[in-house]
């Protein structure tokens, strides 16, 4: 390696930590994103059922005041702070009565590797923030705080409820859960009964509810760059994706039918029964009391005037994947008999390449179905992938071969004509076609396999059955996160604190297949070509070393594996170009060799073979 090498790859380096360094500084982290159309579901009136009036007539409790808002006097004992359990299929709820919210929402069937239980979707809880807490006020107005009166109407199904005075009126607030086996989504109802008419109305809003102050699993910025949190948002014809970073809070000023916290693979929707009671969207990245960035999504309910109010809220706390989410989209497909919403755009996708994306997950599909084996798969559908490439990879080093041959002509043209634009065009069209050269043959594959890498991350990266995929045991048990062979007590400057084995071997390979294109000739002898090379050769796989030390195994597993097999096409490719050019000086030797007169004949047949080698080339 010699001394110029060496500085490319010292430098690379240097620019590698000052980015790290700065980026933080310079560019907070907060990222951006977009569509369709929807149906309705059947509303529900807008009074609360005889059975409910029953249950929210018979509540007497006791509060402090809130937006106005009042305690009805009582003689009652003060009833203690109690949480009650809910579990389905899928997941264990538990319910507080401070306030009727949720304190946790564990996913059963989903494994969170660092605390060894389920997935917390309900996390970061606190007396500032519950998940589902509502607070009598816009967005600003703190969280309802207050111990309500519980019932439990059966072991899917409970109602917690508070009575309350305004403007010398009283009435009756509740909050009523609802579940379901084997479902994602559950009902939460927003219930006020009074014998006369009230007007809640605070700066043109009555209450403001919201999602969970964190959706888990557990995760730090800083260390895990490909996890992320997002506010999701879907108004009917268009779709809304927003990175989020910190101390964020703003609100969402476009009508919307959904809105919620997305994270990679979780997400939580909430979806008003009917939207035209929303007031306005919120989303929030504040910090109260926590150790790790909140992310939270909130709605303003209008003001309303009246005594009996039912407001409608489901709420999906689930997988991000089609397979969970896509049976909310039909009616028949769920026991809610919830549909019509297209639940499934807050799922990752590719946008414009979302249908090659697509194609790409059925083939891997296909291939697991067989091999059972996601790491294999991925090996695989890698190999397929390249071996249909190949013949455009062929093509396109042909074509830059034949661009070296013809680059003397195209130069003495360059230099005849460089006061003569048109002529200059129309002379260099006229070589390409005697050369058979088409320009657009070289872009062609760069853009088609450009395609492919773009969309490959985007399905690695996501994709949802990586998660707690194992590959190796012990190496890779998990093929959405990095692979690990050891943990240290200390962090590495810009690597953290695994030891993996993964991007080295992708740094090696990428090595070795940058040398392998050189030594194919592939590079012209000019001097700054040959240092721009050697720092793509050298230079580029260091900065790949920390931009892609944390990636998903399963990210990695392809690109590796796919700059392997690279490696042995090009050495093909080399092959072929060697003695490609081998008959081009032999071609070059014979059209300038002096002949007697009878062999210029069967030279000139020679000649003409070899022009048409070349043409087919």
């Amino acid at each position: 390696m010699d001394k110029n090498t060496i500085i490319a790859i010292v430098l690379s380096t240097v620019v590698i930590v000052v980015a790290f360094v700065l980026q933080p500084i310079i560019f907070p982290n907060t990222r951006n994103a977009n569509n369709q159309t929807t149906e309705t579901v059947e509303n529900t009136e807008n009074v609360v059922e005889s059975s409910s009036e029953t249950e929210l007539s018979n509540s007497i409790l006791t509060v402090e005041n809130t937006s106005g808002i009042e305690n009805a006097e009582t003689d009652e004992e003060i009833i203690a702070e109690e949480n009650f359990v809910v579990q389905t299929d899928l997941a264990k709820i538990v319910l507080t009565n401070k306030g009727g919210d949720i304190i946790s929402y564990e996913l059963l069937t989903h494994q969170d590797l660092d605390t060894g239980r389920g997935i917390e979707l309900s996390d970061n809880v606190s007396d500032l923030n519950r998940t589902a807490s509502i607070a009598l006020g816009p967005v600003d107005t703190k969280i309802i705080n207050d111990v309500f009166e519980t019932k439990k109407i059966d072991d899917y199904t409970y109602l917690f409820t508070k009575k309350y005075v305004k403007d010398g009126k009283s009435f009756i607030l509740g909050k009523r859960y609802t579940f379901m086996p084997n479902e994602y989504m559950f009902k939460l109802d927003v219930l006020v009964h009074s014998d006369e008419s009230i007007n809640f109305d605070n700066d043109g809003v009555f209450y403001t509810i919201r999602t969970s102050p964190q959706i888990g699993p557990h995760y730090d910025p800083k260390k895990n760059r490909y996890e992320s949190r997002q506010f999701v948002a879907f108004g009917g014809n268009k779709y809304k994706r927003t990175n989020l970073g910190t101390g964020q809070f703003k609100r969402y000023d476009k009508e919307f039918i959904w809105s919620g916290i997305a994270g990679k693979y979780f997400v939580e929707l909430m979806i008003p029964e009917k939207s035209d009671i929303i007031n306005s969207g919120f989303y929030s990245t504040q910090i109260e009391v926590n150790d790790y960035s909140n992310a939270q999504a909130l709605i303003e309910r209008k003001a309303y005037n009246g005594n009996d109010i039912t407001d409608t809220y489901y709420l999906y706390f689930g997988p991000r994947n089609n397979k969970d989410l896509k049976r909310y989209n039909v009616a028949e497909d769920n026991a809610w008999g919830f549909g019509g919403r297209k639940l499934t755009e807050c799922i990752q996708t590719s946008g414009l390449l979302n249908w090659l994306e697509v194609a790409l997950k059925y083939i891997l599909e296909m291939i697991n179905k067989v091999v059972h084996n996601w790491g294999a798969s991925i090996i695989i559908m890698t190999i397929i992938l390249k071996a249909a490439l190949f013949p455009i990879s062929k093509k396109q080093s042909m074509g830059t071969l034949k661009m070296q041959e013809i680059q003397p002509k195209m130069q003495a043209i360059q230099e005849k004509y460089k006061n003569d634009q048109q002529k200059l065009q129309i002379e260099t069209q006229k070589l390409y076609k005697e050369a058979g050269y088409n320009p657009a043959s070289g872009c062609l594959p760069m853009i088609l396999q450009m395609l492919i890498l773009i969309s490959m991350f985007n399905l690695f990266n996501n994709y949802f059955e990586f998660r707690g995929a194992m590959f190796i045991p012990k190496w890779i048990p998990d093929l959405s996160t990095g692979d690990s062979v050891a943990t240290l007590k200390f962090n590495l400057p810009l690597i953290g604190n695994q030891i993996r084995i993964l991007p080295i071997i992708y740094v090696v390979v990428q090595i070795l297949n940058g040398i392998v294109t050189q030594f194919g000739g592939m590079t012209s002898s000019n001097g700054g070509n040959n240092a721009s090379m050697k720092f793509m050769t050298y230079g580029l796989p260091v900065l790949f070393f920390f931009m892609f030390y944390n990636a998903p195994a399963g990210l990695l597993l392809y690109w590796t594996v796919s700059s392997i097999f690279q490696i042995g096409q090009q050495m093909v490719i080399n092959k072929i170009m060697k003695e490609k050019k081998a008959e081009m000086v032999m071609g070059k030797k014979d059209e300038n060799r002096v002949l007697p007169p009878k062999a210029k004949k069967a030279s000139k047949g020679k000649v003409s073979k070899t022009k048409k080698l070349n043409k087919k080339l």
